[in-house]
């Protein structure tokens, strides 16, 4: 799964420990996500969505063509 994680941490300035700690997962977590190695569960991409104020789909892109 595609995101724009790193991107979006880029533009607040954040490190990856940073936002590991918002998140409440470890900075191994904040990595694999951001270079697409894991998905995260649905519990913890709405709260990456409620942290960067956008909606799930215009952080995570599945592929999935419409």
């Amino acid at each position: 799964m595609n995101n724009r994680l790193k991107e979006l941490r880029g533009e607040r300035g954040w490190s990856q420990a940073h936002l590991a700690e918002q998140l409440d997962v470890s900075r191994q977590t904040v990595i694999s996500l951001e270079n697409g190695k894991y998905d995260p569960s649905l519990p913890l991409a709405f709260k990456i969505a409620r942290l960067f104020g956008q909606p799930i789909e215009a952080i995570f892109d599945d592929g999935a063509q419409d």
